[in-house]
């Protein structure tokens, strides 16, 4: 089969990209290549990847001769207000509103990424999908449009999606601005963590290659939208405690203001999923950071120190 993977340089949709070739499928990747972190990274995840620098926000899209599309690409932070909001427009909304335009004219089915930060601090906790969302930050805000477009486009013009919600994906390649990500870097340079909050926050955290199993069993799901979570419950001191076992080193953490937009809590109610595709979260969080840190200590972009 012959699929389209967006933002396939990124983290998620790199591993996603190299499982789909690894099956045997034709995977024509795009991505822009935005600096909200080095592009240098991007390029290392899209090593032996067909992927083509467009920006999904103003270039041609044609998804005809595609089996489908995952559409993966957006402007990520969950902690971002003020003069950045355009991005998350450009980047989420109107990239994703083109995306589905494409889609809708090629006639084929759309996985996208949503994110569970539609959420905002969730009215109960394990959080279902017809739960009301409050999103706190503008990475929220846009995803919610984005499904809001997907039923519009979905009632008026036949398209076909499925929205997968993602909770807290870890592990190799994580984002560079992400908790997990910063905890092993300075862990394998021995340097200072900042941990935001006092610790007690807590997270469904959701290793990559469960994310990317939900992704593609996804093309079998009914249209609509899924969480796609961890089974395990985590706060922060755990996760730390957990990551120090696994590299059997101490990190010296320092403890920052909680950060404004930043949910306390996330707990996903999976059984939407469960029920469709049979797709249920295996990776434990320690056998999980064993990976992220196995790869994290290994990798000279992790290691190398700033100047």
């Amino acid at each position: 089969m012959r699929f389209a993977v967006t933002g396939a340089a990124g983290f998620i949709g790199s591993h996603l990209s190299e499982t789909l070739s690894g099956r045997g499928h034709e995977v024509v990747g795009v991505d822009s290549f935005t600096d909200y972190y080095d592009p240098a990274l991007k390029l290392e995840n899209a090593r032996g990847l067909d992927v083509r620098r467009i920006d999904l926000g103003v270039d041609h899209i044609d998804f005809v001769g595609f089996d489908a599309v995952f559409h993966l690409a957006g402007q990520p932070g969950a902690r971002s207000f003020g003069q950045v909001f355009p991005d998350y427009l450009w980047r989420n909304l109107l990239a994703t509103q083109r995306v589905f335009e494409a889609a809708v004219k090629a006639e084929v089915p759309v996985v996208w990424a949503s994110s569970s930060s539609v959420y905002g601090e969730a009215e109960r906790y394990p959080t279902p999908e017809d739960a009301v969302p409050r999103p706190n930050n503008p990475y929220g805000v846009t995803k919610l449009s984005c499904e809001h477009l997907h039923d519009t486009y979905e009632r008026l013009f036949g398209l076909r999606a499925v929205a997968l919600r993602y909770f807290t994906v870890y592990g190799p390649r994580q984002r560079p601005d992400m908790a997990f990500a910063r905890m092993v870097r300075a862990m394998a340079r021995g340097e200072e963590f900042e941990l935001y909050g006092d610790g007690s926050q807590s997270r469904s955290f959701t290793f990559v290659r469960d994310v990317v199993d939900a992704t593609i069993g996804a093309l079998e799901a009914p249209p609509g939208i899924y969480n796609v979570g961890g089974g395990e419950e985590h706060t922060m001191r755990e996760a730390l405690a957990v990551l120090e076992e696994v590299a059997d080193r101490s990190l010296r953490v320092r403890f920052g203001p909680q950060q404004t937009g930043d949910n306390r809590r996330t707990k996903a109610d999976t059984s939407r999923i469960e029920q469709a595709i049979g797709w249920r979260a295996t990776t434990s969080l320690r056998d999980g950071l064993e990976e992220h840190w196995a790869w994290a200590s290994n990798s000279p972009a992790v290691l190398a120190t700033t100047s």
